[in-house]
């Protein structure tokens, strides 16, 4: 797949080129999409931003949480229906980092990702190339595809493209942490400047039901209220966050 990326600032138009990046229009000043090592990050004024930014699926909190982030007990894998199935298909319309999406398809899930920020979707595909140069990642990786689209009107395009019958479709909008943690915030800053809010949560929501053939997964901060829209059918509840579950039929195996 053609990957397109932003550059953020002319003045990086050369490294742009000579990483083979294309320019695209860009929304937050002061970011730059380079080569750190063997990754893409994306990087600011650390007093605003916070350390560079990159997906990866290889080292850090990814490979920490694959090993030891409790398997199907985890929140998001409860919410997913591995418990009840061995390899659901699930579209994740808000990829994000894809933190959510290699622990599923980590479990045996069949994983669709979908990115609307072509930086974040940089980041994302760059990681996923890394992940399949190591052995024991390449088999995991191999059940995770990664589109750039708007879910709130790509969905029905993107989920024909990819041949793939959705069971299940995660959604993580975005919302605002109330974290104390400086990185969280940071981080968060950095994915609302690229990305936008998610205002268009409810349409996102509308399109979600309208694609998934057994149940929609809402996660959603434990004390903040459902999207607006229909009411959800369950809710699985931790300390600091929720799945609302929009249910159309039981998944079986």
């Amino acid at each position: 797949m053609q990957v397109t990326v932003g550059v953020y600032g002319d003045e990086l138009r050369p490294l742009a080129d000579a990483l083979g990046l294309p320019m695209v229009p860009t929304v937050g000043p002061g970011l730059t999409l380079a080569k750190q090592g063997d990754a893409l990050v994306l990087a600011g004024e650390e007093r605003r931003y916070g350390k560079p930014l990159r997906a990866d699926f290889v080292t850090g909190r990814a490979a920490h949480r694959r090993r030891f982030g409790g398997g199907r007990g985890q929140l998001v894998a409860k919410a997913c229906g591995l418990g009840k199935i061995d390899s659901p298909t699930v579209i994740d319309a808000t990829a994000g980092l894809g933190r959510d999406a290699f622990v599923l398809a980590g479990l045996g899930a069949r994983v669709m990702m979908i990115e609307r920020s072509p930086v974040i979707h940089a980041l994302l595909d760059d990681a996923l190339q890394r992940a399949r140069q190591v052995d024991e990642l390449a088999e995991v990786v191999a059940r995770m595809w990664l589109y750039h689209g708007d879910a709130c009107c790509d969905l029905p395009e993107l989920t024909e493209r990819s041949g793939l019958m959705p069971q299940v479709v995660h959604l993580d909008p975005m919302f605002p942490h109330r974290s104390k943690s400086a990185l969280v915030k940071k981080e968060m800053r950095v994915f609302r400047e690229l990305a936008g809010g998610d205002d268009d949560a409810p349409r996102l929501l509308e399109a979600a039901l309208a694609t998934a053939t057994h149940r929609v997964v809402v996660k959603r901060p434990r004390k903040a209220s459902p999207i607006e829209g229909p009411e959800p059918h369950h809710v699985i509840e931790g300390k600091t966050s929720r799945y609302d579950l929009y249910v159309h039929r039981s998944l079986t195996p």
